[in-house]
């Protein structure tokens, strides 16, 4: 069994609203002169420590408690998985 370090980045679907990018795009960005930045998107992300016998059953597992647990709203939110070794 090893340690992975999965992170779990939640994020709107396309075509959902994303206030905040647009806020920090539009406040902070374009006032600064950042003209080649056109759109922002926020995001989260989780970060789990887990002990499992691979990548992908540990990727596995925290999918599956993300969707169990119901850790983002899927109708509204997608999420990536990545796990890296510890």
């Amino acid at each position: 069994m090893a340690t992975y370090q999965v992170h779990v980045i939640i994020e709107n679907k396309p075509g959902i609203r994303d206030p905040e990018g647009d806020t920090i795009l539009n406040d902070l960005v374009l006032k600064d002169s950042f003209s080649s930045v056109s759109k922002i998107r926020s995001a989260k992300m989780l970060k789990f420590e887990i002990t499992e016998k691979n990548k992908n059953l540990a990727k596995k597992k925290i999918q599956t408690l993300c969707d169990e647990l119901r850790i983002y709203n899927p109708m509204v939110s997608k999420i990536s998985i990545e796990a890296f070794d510890d």
